[in-house]
């Protein structure tokens, strides 16, 4: 069998990671495709070698621009890979613009896609990346779906038959980074930060970044609190706040590069609580068992919500004693499934193969 993946977002590179590792130990060929949508280090290359993924097989270099002209941008360079490759599926991953430009390019000549991370709905429609799913999920022919909830999305949606329950892929490589973290222990923190009390902070979305006034509002808050505040500022939030004349090292904030995830993972793990508009975080956090407050007024992952591990404030009512509540109490609840998911996808693939 072979697999021809799609990835162009840090996200996607830490979901490729136990996939690629699955596909490899089955035996499977596999070619990834890397539409260069994060072309910056930080949020690119350092993804692959601290995951141990192999180099892209093409770079499309395709940089930044508006969503017409990254996706635009995208589809010639995908249309030629699969054409020369003719895999027997195109894997996609997540909802990004890099999503949805491949699910396009394949099946406007025949290639079979399938898409990871399938029937998350915000149902918030102002989201692009709502779209991108949404678009994703109905061009796919296979739909490997990470929750129940996310099943249930699909099968109202019409899409029951193409869709198979896997689990989550980042339960895998979370633990599987956790656990080699535990081995070589922890990295140590920034001058004056104590584990166990300080939160983690990362803020990336357009509707938290584009208006100066919630922008300034949300860093306002962050600095008000009473608990020292890792920042780790991607870059969209950087320049929206250098526009905007917001500084964004005030407070009680530390501005940091965004981490390699091995470290992301060991600073969530050790925090007292994340503050974040991630949908990759918000699930992190609760697979490490960290409280998070989400600052948007809805979540894909809504099983975090529904256990008490995670606060929506969209209104940024009271982001100070959200961020700083206690740990809820304890579950063993495994909503992500417990560490196989990837091993799920290369059976759902070879599977629906053969059928």
């Amino acid at each position: 069998m072979k697999i021809l993946s799609v990835v162009g977002a840090r996200p996607q590179f830490v979901k490729l990671s136990p996939v690629a590792h699955a596909l490899e130990a089955a035996g499977h060929e596999h070619v990834i495709v890397h539409t260069g949508q994060h072309y910056d280090a930080a949020l690119s290359d350092v993804f692959f070698s601290d995951l141990g993924i192999r180099p892209p097989d093409l770079n499309l270099h395709v940089g930044s621009g508006s969503h017409a002209e990254q996706t635009g941008a995208m589809l010639p360079g995908l249309e030629r890979a699969m054409l020369e490759h003719r895999p027997d599926w195109v894997l996609v991953y997540g909802d990004t613009n890099s999503t949805v430009a491949a699910a396009l390019a394949a099946v406007k000549i025949h290639q079979p896609v399938a898409h990871l991370e399938a029937g998350l709905r915000s149902f918030n429609r102002r989201m692009p990346e709502e779209h991108n799913r949404v678009m994703t999920d109905h061009a796919a022919d296979l739909l490997l779906a990470p929750t129940a909830v996310a099943v249930e999305h699909l099968r109202s949606e019409g899409l029951g038959e193409r869709t198979v329950h896997v689990g989550d892929v980042m339960a895998d490589v979370l633990y599987r980074v956790r656990d080699a973290g535990l081995a070589h222990g922890p990295v140590p923190l920034a001058r004056g930060v104590g584990a166990g009390d300080y939160l983690v902070a990362t803020i990336h979305r357009a509707e938290n970044t584009d208006d100066a006034g919630r922008l300034s509002a949300i860093v306002d808050a962050l600095a008000g609190l009473s608990r020292p505040v890792l920042l780790l500022a991607h870059p969209r939030l950087r320049d929206r706040a250098a526009a905007a004349g917001i500084a964004l090292d005030a407070g009680a904030i530390t501005v940091l590069e965004p981490q390699p995830y091995p470290r992301l993972v060991d600073l969530v793990a050790r925090s007292a609580g994340v503050v974040t508009d991630s949908g990759g975080l918000q699930k992190e956090a609760f697979l490490l068992r960290v409280p998070c407050t989400t600052l948007r007024h809805e979540t894909e992952w809504v099983e975090t919500v529904e256990l008490g591990w995670n606060v929506l404030d969209g209104d940024l009512t009271d982001v100070a004693a959200h961020a700083q509540r206690p740990t809820p109490p304890a579950t063993d609840a495994a909503p992500y499934g417990r560490g196989d998911a990837a091993v799920r996808v290369v059976e759902a693939l070879t599977g629906a193969l053969r059928s």
